[in-house]
């Protein structure tokens, strides 16, 4: 994964007191950054739901035309039928795993309490942004634009929480933090596009029936 983090530890002649109790008071001026960060990731959240919705139908409605078509015996438009649904699925796969990972990165970022919190907690978050932003802007060019725009922001506030606080960032670590919950999320999209989309049917009999729920 790309560095996405470009800020540096700068020395600051102050008191270790001083540091202690920034890192424990964080700046005001952050707080409304980081509220209008979380509002813009819950936005395209929702708008994603709108488009696996949207997905889900069209879903249906292609599996329905599979099945018909098999059932005419006409394997060339099942076939067709069958192709535009696996392209359908892989975007509903892309569409559901930043979801999952947006969720991620909310309940993150409701989470940061401190200044210090900010610089270790952030920094994950905007790595994750930039890969859900690289996997679904072919699809969502608008919500890959904006999350790119959301992660500039958490760059900035972390800039900003570091030069503040004084402390460093462990970009190993961050990069780490940030395929964690990538994978946490891959692993549960494979588990849900399992048990939400069934299979999709042959030209046999036995496989018809069976993706029509007949025994």
């Amino acid at each position: 994964m790309p560095n996405q983090f470009k800020w540096e530890q700068t020395e600051r002649p102050e008191p270790f007191n001083g540091k202690v109790k920034q890192a424990f008071h964080p700046a005001p001026s952050l707080r409304p950054r980081l509220q209008l960060a979380i509002s813009r990731v819950e936005g395209q959240a929702q708008k994603l739901d709108q488009t696996s919705q949207r997905l889900a139908e069209r879903d249906k409605t292609l599996f329905a035309k599979i099945v018909e078509a098999y059932q005419k015996h006409d394997v060339q438009h099942a076939n067709v039928f069958s192709r535009e649904l696996a392209e359908i699925r892989k975007t509903e796969k892309t569409v559901m795993h930043a979801r999952l990972a947006l969720d991620q990165i909310v309940l993150r970022l409701r989470t940061v309490t401190e200044l210090g919190d900010m610089v270790g907690a952030l920094a994950p978050i905007v790595g994750v942004l930039g890969s859900i932003r690289t996997a679904i802007v072919g699809v969502l060019p608008d919500a890959g634009r904006e999350l790119e725009q959301i992660g500039t922001m958490l760059n900035g506030i972390i800039m900003d929480a570091g030069q503040s606080s004084g402390l460093t960032l462990n970009f190993g670590e961050a990069n780490e933090d940030a395929k964690g919950i990538l994978a946490e999320a891959a692993s549960v999209v494979e588990q849900r596009m399992k048990d939400k989309f069934p299979d999709l049917p042959s030209a046999t009999p036995a496989a018809t029936d069976k993706a029509q729920g007949k025994t």
